[in-house]
This record gives structure tokens, C-alpha cells and sequence, in this order.
């Protein structure tokens, strides 16, 4: 049983226990604390495919699922749902190497993890008991998540997100969503008063006892869940694979990434990689005008106290990075109760503050630079005009972090691309083709005619689907909400036998 909680509750549990939960008891998220033990490397360069990887990392994390299980969930979610053989390609344009994760059915990287989640979330439940997924967003994991549990048996999936705080073009994504268990409410407020909501719902005792009466239970899909954490560790693997395969990398050298940052599960992601023996200098985070990750890692200091930007990479806009909670754990050494006391701190004051060594042994593996909206319009306008490459919004502030912080880097460099560019049509066209105008949809297609960059087909039609009418809340009305729909879940499985 590998998991424990990052705030010291040593009742370990086993993988399906912890990705049934979401988050532990007292709290904090789960970690393996032996998961540097789990050296990858030479296995998954001998890997075939990247179904075959994903069952290499999925086999070393989830240990008691059994090898039957993980290849059912692996074919499930990577055998026909993505547009691209080798899920997750890494494009060379000119000097750059950019790991492109869009190519699933919501054109985002939540695909990655949205796509297997729900196949090992079913496995985890018994027979009879019922689960409510509850997704905070603020923009992709919405869809992506509606997407992948979609009429999953005994699920049923609602996402939150900020109302007037996501794309046009996600928000259209998760209203046209089918399935008879999905449903979508948009907050009054921003994704951190989402998150934080869904986390007190995920701990509420009173609630989770009401909801064991009936053999149903609540837990998330947000990256505060290992089970959706765990799959985005192979596309790191992979990257480093095709860079072999195509000679421009030798096997064993070192290599960075740089990773466009919000809730900080992607580049954690990453450090699994690397802890688990991926060659990696360091990691790029970069963040938008929300910069506290940012600033954190510069100064030791965690401070979310200032104004909350909405910006043209929504995504982003977080002030509250949940998995800084899980690199504070295996940084400091496995320390839950400094981990505890930090985290009591950002919850009472807002701000916490680190050591200064456990600053430089954070600094050892991460460096940090953030962009704003002009810097992250020129750099969508630079990478297009120098490279014709057409990225968007979120990808952009990787490709100026990565930029501003060059002589900080050694050695090749792969960005991750983590959105088409199609979900954020109006950012991009401002940056290469200000004289288009029209609503999102029209400015979609305008863009795919003069870059001659295809739209996506889940795009492309979005505007032509029915669309629902979000339910819409307060954050202090979800908890009341979300006991409603995890019983209406069992009665509605019961009556039509999902």
C-alpha cells in the first residue's frame, strides 16, 4: 500500500483507495514516498509504443491493479481517441523541439490523464457504489473531463468553472457536452474559489457519511488526484524517446523542459519523470501575470495575496498551485509536518515561506520566469513569424520563459505545447492577423485559411452543437449542490443501468 498523505496521515492506502478518495482524510494529497525506487529509464527506452510506456509507469505507480486491468485502461484511452500515432509528437520547427499534447478529442494536455482516469476510477469502485467526479477548472480539465467520463458506468462527472473566467471556445466545449451524466454549473468567482470549494467538499465527513448510506462517494479529477497526476509522467519519457530516435539527443544526456504552468501538476508530472530516472537538467516554469509559482520559486516566498488578473491564457490564472503541496514533500524530504504548517499558513495568512535550503534544492531542478499579456501576444507573433509555428496563449508564455531564461540553459530544450491554438482563437489572431475580426468561431476559421494551420474537428463545428444552459452557483452553494447530484447519480444508475 504506497500512498500516504503529504500532511502526515501514515495510514497508507493502496492506489485504488487513493484515486477513489481524490484527496486524503486529513486533507493533503497522496504521494509514494518510495517512488524514486521505480528507476524507468532503461525500460521505457526499450519500450515499443507509448501504449507500451504508459503501462510501464502505470504498472510501477498503481501496483495493485493488475497487469489485465492496465492494458484494458491503457487500449481504452490511447487506442483510437487521439489524432496522432504517437499521442504525444514532438515537432522540431527550426532550432525548437515542442512536445505537442493537443492532440486528443478536447485539443488540450488534460486529454492525457482525462482519457485514462475514468477507466481506472471504474476499476477502483465496487460493484454496487456509485462516485461523483467533481472537476474544478479554469478552462481545459472541464472538457476534458466531461469528455472522458461520459456514460461511464456507476459515474457521474460535474464540472465547475469561473463564469466570464474561460476562453469562449472552452466554455462552448463543456455546454455542448453529451451524456446523461455530465453536468456543468459556472461559479461566481475565479478557479481558486472552485478549487478550494471542491477540496473542502472532498473533505467533508458529514457529507462523505451521508453519501456512504447510499453507496456513493465524491472525489476529483483535477490533477489533487494521483490517478489523473500519474499519466502525464509518460509523455516526458516519450519526448525523451523520440529525441533519441531521431539523434538529437544521445541516451543519458540531460535535458530541460519548459512547462507553461497553472496548478503545477504538469511540470510535476515531470519531476516524477526525473525522480524516476529521466535525464533532466532542469524544468522552465513559466507563468502568466499570475505569477506567484513563479515568484515562489525565485524567492522562496508564496504570497497570494494580490489582485487577481484575468488574462489571455485563462488557464493560467491560479493563484493557489495545489501540487506545490506535493514538491514540498519530496523536497523536503518526506517533513509532513512542515508540509502541514506550510499549508495551515497559505490557508490562514495567505503566504508561507521556505527555507533558504529547501530554496536551493528547489532552484537545483526549476527556474522560473513569467510573461504578461503583451509579452505573451509577441511571443505568439514571434514564434509565427520566425519559426511558423502557431501557438497558443498558454504555449506562448512557455516560449518567452524558455527565451528570457536561455542563458540559464544547457543542452537541448523541449516545450510543451498544451492547447491548440484554436481554443484561443481571438489572443492569436490579435498577435498574427489583427485585421481579422468577427466572433471566436469566425475568427477560428479565418485564422486555419491565411496560417494554413488545420482546425481541429472538435473545434471547427463547436458553434453548430446544442448547447446547455450552465447551472449557476456560489461557492458556498456547491456543497448543497453536490449532495443533490451524487444521489441523483444513484437513483439514475439504478434506473437506466449505467
Amino acid at each position: 500500500m504506497p500512498y500516504i498523505s503529504t500532511r502526515g496521515d501514515h495510514n497508507a492506502v493502496n492506489a485504488k483507495t487513493a484515486i477513489k478518495r481524490g484527496t486524503a482524510p486529513d486533507g493533503g494529497l497522496y504521494v509514494d514516498p518510495n517512488i524514486s525506487q521505480h528507476q524507468l529509464f532503461a525500460p521505457m527506452m526499450a519500450a515499443t509504443s507509448y501504449q507500451a510506456m504508459a503501462r510501464i509507469v502505470l504498472a510501477a505507480l498503481l501496483p495493485d491493479y493488475t497487469a489485465d486491468e492496465l492494458s484494458a485502461a491503457v487500449s481504452a484511452a490511447y487506442s483510437n481517441t487521439f489524432d496522432d500515432p504517437a499521442i504525444t509528437p514532438v515537432r522540431d520547427v527550426d532550432d525548437l523541439h515542442i512536445l505537442e499534447l493537443f492532440h486528443g478529442p478536447t485539443s488540450a494536455f488534460k486529454d492525457i490523464g482525462l482519457q485514462l482516469l475514468p477507466h481506472i476510477m471504474a476499476q477502483a469502485l465496487n460493484p454496487q457504489e456509485d462516485v461523483l467526479v467533481l472537476a474544478a477548472t479554469s478552462g481545459d480539465t472541464g472538457k476534458a473531463a466531461l469528455a472522458g467520463f461520459q456514460d461511464v458506468p456507476h459515474t457521474r462527472i460535474t464540472t465547475f468553472y469561473p463564469d466570464g473566467g474561460v476562453s469562449p471556445i472552452q466554455e462552448r466545449q463543456m455546454l455542448t457536452a453529451g451524456g446523461l451524466n455530465t453536468t456543468v454549473a459556472a461559479i461566481q468567482g475565479n478557479f481558486d474559489d472552485a478549487q478550494t470549494a471542491v477540496k473542502q467538499i472532498l473533505n467533508d465527513r458529514q457529507l462523505a457519511a451521508t453519501l456512504r448510506q447510499s453507496d456513493s462517494s465524491v472525489t476529483a479529477a483535477n490533477s489533487i488526484n494521483v490517478g489523473r497526476l500519474i499519466p502525464q509522467v509518460v509523455y516526458y519519457f516519450a519526448a525523451y524517446r523520440q529525441l533519441v530516435d531521431r539523434d538529437a539527443i544521445r541516451a543519458g544526456e540531460l535535458i530541460n523542459f519548459t512547462v507553461p504552468t497553472g496548478n503545477f501538476g504538469d511540470v510535476l508530472a515531470g519531476y516524477y519523470a526525473k525522480m524516476m530516472g529521466l535525464p533532466v537538467a532542469k524544468f522552465v516554469v513559466a507563468t502568466n501575470a499570475n505569477s506567484v509559482v513563479a515568484d515562489f520559486l525565485q524567492t522562496g516566498r508564496y504570497d497570494r495575496n494580490r489582485p487577481f488578473l484575468k488574462t489571455v491564457a485563462p488557464s493560467m490564472d491560479i493563484q493557489v498551485s495545489s501540487n506545490l503541496e506535493r514538491l514540498l514533500y519530496y523536497k523536503s524530504g518526506g517533513d509532513t509536518d512542515l508540509v502541514t504548517r506550510l499549508m495551515a499558513n497559505l490557508d490562514r495568512d495567505g503566504a508561507y515561506t521556505v527555507s533558504p535550503e529547501l530554496l536551493a534544492s528547489l532552484q537545483n531542478d526549476f527556474v522560473a520566469a513569467s510573461a504578461d499579456d503583451e509579452a505573451v501576444e509577441d511571443a505568439i507573433r514571434d514564434a509565427y513569424q520566425q519559426h511558423g509555428y502557431l501557438m497558443d496563449p498558454h504555449t506562448a508564455a512557455g516560449y518567452a520563459a524558455q527565451q528570457s531564461l536561455a542563458g540559464n540553459l544547457s543542452g537541448v530544450t523541449v516545450l510543451l505545447s498544451t492547447a491548440s491554438p484554436y481554443k484561443f482563437p481571438r489572443a492569436v489572431a490579435a498577435a498574427v492577423a489583427p485585421e481579422l475580426h468577427g466572433d471566436d468561431f469566425d475568427l477560428m476559421r479565418q485564422l486555419a485559411a491565411k496560417t494554413g494551420v488545420p482546425n481541429p474537428n472538435n473545434l471547427g463545428h463547436l458553434d453548430r452543437l446544442p448547447a446547455r444552459v450552465p447551472v449557476r452557483l456560489t461557492p458556498d452553494a456547491m456543497p448543497a449542490f453536490v449532495e443533490q447530484q451524487a444521489l441523483q447519480n444513484k437513483h439514475q444508475s439504478q434506473e437506466v443501468g449505467l
